[in-house]
Formats: structure tokens, C-alpha cells, sequence
């Protein structure tokens, strides 16, 4: 995200630290779990859903909204319908290209095969999402391509299905000299859809982007995608009400309560 005024920095990212190994083969892990987020990734792109976005900045109420529905066409082409959008109200802040990267590609993380080679990915140990048994790795890129969003922090991935359940880290980047930006950390939760694909159903970020001139704008961020339906060709699909984002979505692996 940009300043309006002036320059930001990129946060640094946090990682857990590296525990001891257990009694598994993280490359075969890899190798399988890749498979199956190539295998979840086609199948999604099946799938209609809901995708609502609220930003807000914590001090001064200024505010994001966009809800939009991704449908399918008559002719089976998939589309973006937006149903709400009020005027942005952002007083520090505006959002970049980068920033709309990253709500479609990067806060939904999918690993797939053709995408292993790009990252740095490290075996953390085992641990549990909620009551889910789950391998956990630490990833950033390799190398970053100009204009590319690449995610960096850590991934939970289900030791049962073999696919990403949760997510933990920022959007990355190369960005040009004139481009100074802030992005925030988030965390990403999925949930089971139809018995078998783990897809992402709600994101949140609670952070502090920092600026060059000592600034510093705290924002809050929830996307839900909600109303998973299967494309089955001609058929009329009515979506729910919006939902209120102060009343988390139900499922496997909901996000745990503030302290």
C-alpha cells in the first residue's frame, strides 16, 4: 500500500523458528502436497464464490469496501460482478497494483509444482491448525521477478488431504526506486469444501505500516470468500446477504479468539 503523502517501507517478516525433525521425508512431502494444490488450484477455478474486502484504517475511520461475486457467464466464461462498492474513504493510505496482486494471488497462497522451484522452502515440524494434524514448512522466494507478488512466511500444510490449510505472512516483490510501499502481514485460514478441496475462506491482518518520515498507520483487513457453488453449466446461482466481518466463518480450521 501506498502513502498519499509520503514513502513506506516493507515490514519485516517473522518466522517460527526451526524445530527438530520428525521420522518424514519433507522433500516427498513437497513433492506430493505440490501435486495436490495443482489438482485443488483447476478445481477452483470450477468453483463460483463470494469475495468481500474490508480495509480500514484504525486511526481516523477511514475505510475500504468491495464485495464481488465471481460467476460464471451463460457461456461458461468466469467473471467478476461487482455487487457493492462504496466510495473509498482512505486519509493515509491508497491502494497500489501490488496491493490488488496480492488480494487475488498472494493472501489465497497455492504452492503448486511448476511453482516449487521459485521458493526456498524449509521443513519446520509438525504441528496442528485447530484439531488438524498438519506438516509445517517456512517459504519465501528464491529470486524475484519485477512485477511478479510472491508470498514469504509460513504454510500448514494437512498431514491427511496433503493441502494447505493455513497460511501465515506477506506479500514480496521487487519494486522501483519511485516505489516505496508497505505491505502488512495477514493470516489465511481454509476450510473443506464438498469433502475434498481445503479452499480458502477467510483472511484477516492486524498490523502497522511504517513510513519513512517516522509515520505510522495502523490498519485491519478481513476478506471472506463465501458460497462456494460448483459450475454445473446453466444454472441460477443466488448468493447470501453480505456478511457482517465481525462474525467469523464457521469450519475446520476457524481463526483462534483474540487474548
Amino acid at each position: 500500500m501506498r502513502g498519499m503523502v509520503l514513502s513506506a517501507v516493507l515490514l519485516a517478516g517473522i518466522y517460527t523458528p526451526a524445530r527438530a525433525a520428525d521420522d518424514v521425508n519433507p522433500d516427498e512431502i513437497i513433492r506430493k502436497f505440490a501435486a495436490r494444490e495443482l489438482e485443488f488450484q483447476q478445481a477452483r477455478n470450477n468453483y463460483m464464490y463470494r469475495q468481500s474486502v474490508k480495509l480500514e484504517e484504525v486511526q481516523g475511520g477511514g475505510k475500504w469496501e468491495e464485495v464481488d461475486d465471481i460467476i460464471f457467464t451463460p457461456e461458461g466464461k468466469r467473471i467478476e460482478k461487482v455487487v457493492y462498492a462504496p466510495v473509498i474513504s482512505l486519509h493515509h493510505i491508497s491502494l497500489s497494483p501490488q496491493d490488488v496482486q496480492d488480494l487475488r494471488n498472494v493472501q489465497p497462497f497455492v504452492l503448486t509444482t511448476p511453482e516449487i522451484p521459485e521458493y526456498d522452502i524449509q521443513y519446520l515440524g509438525k504441528d496442528k491448525v485447530d484439531e488438524v494434524s498438519c506438516y509445517s514448512f517456512s517459504v519465501k522466494p528464491k529470486k524475484m521477478v519485477q512485477g511478479k507478488r510472491y508470498f514469504e512466511g509460513q504454510i500448514w500444510v494437512d498431514d491427511r488431504d496433503l493441502q494447505i490449510v493455513k497460511t501465515y505472512g506477506k506479500g514480496v516483490g521487487l519494486l522501483k526506486k519511485s516505489e516505496d510501499q508497505a505491505f502488512p502481514k495477514f493470516e489465511t485460514y481454509r476450510e473443506q469444501i464438498d469433502g475434498k478441496y481445503w479452499f480458502p475462506t477467510y483472511t484477516r491482518a492486524n498490523d502497522t505500516l511504517h513510513f519513512k518520515n517516522g509515520d505510522s498507520v495502523p490498519i485491519r483487513m478481513v476478506v471472506r470468500y463465501q458460497d462456494y457453488k460448483k459450475f454445473e453449466g446453466r444454472s441460477t446461482i443466488k448468493f447470501g446477504d453480505v456478511v457482517d466481518d465481525k462474525n467469523p466463518p464457521a469450519g475446520t480450521t476457524t481463526p483462534p479468539k483474540k487474548k
